[in-house]
């Protein structure tokens, strides 16, 4: 408490006595260089100071600042100006250009730290309304990447994320699955995962899995903050997670792509977007419809997305933007095998009637206001409606199909929030610029979950065959948080940021449940119906602190350390599952987690990102191997297994060989290692024979590297991913009767990817999983389940984009 005491103190002092230096006015005109035209609403970059402002309709800013030399750049969403240095002393007019042949992806700084001409970097101190100074932050440009975005095939597209596993379900990347640091990748639950800034989980507290991924091919950025992120954007291990969609053009009235897709195995794409600014609105709305199969007999499904963003710049300071997305689709699923029967035949399927059906609507409106100079201030609302509706036989692979009733789960996600943001630029060092940010956010959420039969039949029919219902429970969750940081600049190389977050969360559920208990021959013996009310609520401090120092103008060392949280979630509460069972004294988890590191670019030869990481869990609550002490049937338990640490190392670098080797510069040429070892243990457990153990979906060791090749309008990039062979479960079984726990065998992947561009063409093509390797990457107790869930075999795509 001192320790907190200490930084409220002095982030209150700072915000007092921060000084206001002698400023001088800097206006001027951004105008195209070709047309000699204004250029509305324009972005003037100050990098000295990692600034930007907003230009008027007629091209006009201005800004106040302190005597000095500095670095500014125009642009906007689609072309930018080269830097312009310039000498402030007295109060003057600067007018810049923007050359309209310049894309916003040449070798000039914008609104991102992408200094660099490899689409990754780290994220800005101070971007928007936020602070990542200190954090381990990765920033991905989509545009800079070739791979297949149509299939959204994660492995590709977050083969530069450091240390992250993947699961590989399906065919048709529509749910995402990453997790790293000894936290389970499962549906990005163990992120804050979020699109354009505002949330889009299915309940951040008590359900806080994402059935919902944006298309590949509507973004513009996927930004990615690790454990220090939870001060922020909440209590997560895994940190944060942002989808950035694209814009609409702002050069253009109108702006049209589209993008037709197919692949193996059946598998079609159609995206089409269009965006443009009329006058004071910028506006961008996409469409895209996927249908297809995997590589396994039943496995077809077909999704639709919609997105529509209007943003109205009301004046060169205030502007609000509205946001609509919906998500629907239904898939097949081909249910798991057994180890035998993927070592005899991976592409088999022994069941053919369960399905998986997801309704996903999000209504968004984010409005920014820039009070001054210095202060501004960014609140988003938003609110979810959506379903999940799950139905098909649970029972383990090697039991046949009985074509009994089968089992249907459905939820329905109502959450509406609000998070406001307030930040400050002062100086509290003469000429340093630092930062305040607080902020606030408010959230409710209600989830209603029901578990019973449906029918007999093979069909996609959602609805329960009778009255009669395994468990339906009503979970209202409350939050409340408050949160502050604040970035001393103490000089022009040191920076301090410490920062706390309270939090109140309240979780509740409310109904019943079957006690089912059946013999070895499925007979039912126990059937009994218990009712349950109950309510948690829990007030807690998060501390953080983290600091950052420029070696040169180029390298940054960095660390971090701060508190996390997670509450046990609705799905940890109750679920009927033959495979599964929940601990009824199941605790919330806490623990805390740091980085230390040194990242930064070398000239044009590379960039790059080395760090060490450190996370501790405590009560951390992970599946154990058990067997009915009666039945003697083996099941997966949910529970506080122990304590666990993840301690580790993250390297990222990626080089230019046309500068390593001279080459010539008719062409680019750069290579690429990712790699991650992480050692994640469990410790101080009341069962013993948990010690040391192996924590699950832990790969030791994750390898991802790759050439790209560019030259004018075509590019090619091969990639090779490698991840070690690890635990699925905490009793670190080797395998286990229906194979619902043990080894996930290390394997191996190659893809390869090539497009082409000319006049309003872009033609795309490419083999994923190029040597056809038969692995799989995961093996699940339930749904796409149970059992072994076999990764895509070789597929091979082909994309027509057109932009009239």
């Amino acid at each position: 408490m001192k320790f907190l005491n200490y930084i409220v103190i002095i982030i209150t002092l700072s915000f007092f006595i921060a000084k206001a230096n002698t400023s001088v006015n800097l206006s001027g005109t951004v105008y195209y260089n070709n047309s000699g035209k204004p250029v509305a609403s324009a972005r003037v970059f100050v990098r000295e100071i990692n600034k930007y402002m907003l230009a008027d309709l007629n091209g006009r800013y201005s800004i106040d600042l302190s005597q000095g030399d500095y670095t500014l750049i125009a642009s906007t969403d689609d072309v930018s100006g080269y830097p312009k240095t310039i000498s402030v002393d007295k109060t003057k007019e600067v007018d810049l250009t923007i050359d309209t042949m310049v894309t916003k992806f040449d070798d000039v700084l914008i609104e991102d730290t992408k200094t660099n001409r490899f689409g990754i970097s780290n994220m800005l101190p101070v971007d928007g309304a936020a602070i990542y100074a200190g954090r381990k932050s990765e920033s991905l440009y989509l545009d800079n990447l070739t791979a297949n975005l149509a299939s959204n095939n994660a492995r590709q597209v977050f083969s530069k994320f450091s240390g992250l596993n993947i699961w590989e379900n399906d065919a048709s990347g529509i749910q995402l699955n990453i997790g790293g640091r000894g936290l389970s990748p499962n549906r990005v639950s163990n992120f804050n995962t979020r699109q354009n800034g505002y949330d889009i989980a299915a309940d951040a507290l008590g359900y806080p899995e994402s059935y919902y991924t944006p298309p590949m091919e509507a973004l513009e950025k996927i930004e990615l903050v690790r454990g220090a992120a939870s001060l922020q954007y909440g209590t997560q291990f895994g940190g944060f997670l942002n989808f950035k969609l694209k814009d609409g053009s702002k050069v253009k009235p109108v702006d049209i792509i589209s993008r037709q897709s197919m692949s193996s195995y059946d598998n079609y794409s159609s995206f089409n977007s269009i965006g443009g600014t009329y006058e004071n609105m910028n506006y961008y709305s996409f469409l895209q419809y996927k249908q297809g199969n995997d590589f396994r007999p039943n496995s077809n499904y077909n999704a639709l997305t919609f997105f529509v963003k209007n943003a109205y710049q009301i004046t060169s300071d205030f502007s609000i933007t509205a946001e609509f997305t919906h998500m629907n689709y239904l898939a097949q699923q081909s249910g798991g095998l057994t180890d035998d029967m993927f070592a005899n035949n991976p592409e088999q399927s022994v069941r053919d009637r369960n399905w998986f059906s997801v309704n996903w609507d999000i209504l968004a409106a984010v409005l920014d206001y820039n009070l001054n100079n210095n202060i501004k201030l960014n609140s988003r609302i938003f609110y979810l409606d959506a379903e999940r509706d799950a139905l098909g036989y649970l029972i383990r692979p090697d039991r046949a199909d009985p074509m009994e009733d089968r089992n249907l789960i459905k939820g329905t996600f109502q959450n509406l929030g609000n998070e406001t943001r307030l930040l400050y630029n002062y100086d509290l060092v003469e000429s340093l610029p630092s930062t305040l940010l607080t902020g606030f956010r408010v959230y409710n959420g209600r989830t209603l979950q029901s578990q019973g039969y449906g029918n007999n039949q093979s069909d996609a029919n959602f609805d329960f065959n009778n009255d009669v219902k395994l468990n339906d429970y009503t979970n209202p969750s409350m939050n409340y948080a408050l949160f502050t940081e604040n970035l001393f600049k103490l000089s022009s190389n040191l920076s301090i940021t410490p920062g706390v977050r309270y939090e109140r969360i309240t979780t509740g559920s409310e109904g019943y449940y079957s006690n089912i208990v059946r013999d070895l021959a499925g007979n039912i013996i126990k059937n009994e119906i218990i009712t349950e009310d109950r309510s948690n609520t829990r007030e807690f401090l998060l501390l953080g602190i983290s600091a950052g120092y420029n070696l040169d103008e180029n390298i940054e060392s960095y660390i971090n350390i701060s508190q996390n949280y997670r509450a046990v979630t609705f799905n940890d509460m109750r679920v009927v599952n033959p495979n599964m069972r929940i601990d009824s004294d199941l605790r919330d988890e806490n623990g805390y987690s740091g980085d230390i590191g040194i990242r930064g670019t070398v000239g044009k030869l590379l960039y790059f990102d080395a760090n060490f990481f450190y996370l501790y869990y405590y009560d951390k609550i992970g599946t154990v191997l058990k067997q009915d002490e009666e039945t003697y049937t083996s099941y997966v338990l949910k529970t506080n297994i122990s304590d666990s640490r993840s301690v580790g190392v993250e390297l990222f670098t990626e080089m230019n060989l046309n500068t390593l080797l001279g080459l010539s510069n008719s062409y680019e040429l750069n290579y690429f290692v990712n790699g991650s070892y992480t050692n994640a243990i469990f410790l101080d457990s009341k069962e013993v024979a948990y010690n040391n153990n192996k924590v699950e979906y832990t790969p030791p060791i994750i390898l991802r590297t790759g050439m790209s090749y560019k030259e004018e309008g075509f590019s090619a990039a091969l990639t090779y991913s490698y991840t070690m062979e690890h635990f699925s479960d905490a009793t670190n079984a080797i395998s286990a009767p229906g194979s619902i726990s043990g080894i996930i065998p290390s394997y191996d992947v190659f893809d390869l990817s090539m497009s082409y561009k000319f006049d309003l063409f872009k033609l795309e093509a490419g083999i994923n999983n190029l040597l056809d390797n038969s692995y799989f990457t995961r093996r699940a107790t339930g749904y796409p389940g149970p059992g072994i869930i076999p990764a895509m075999r070789r597929s091979i795509y082909f994309t027509v984009g057109v932009t009239p």
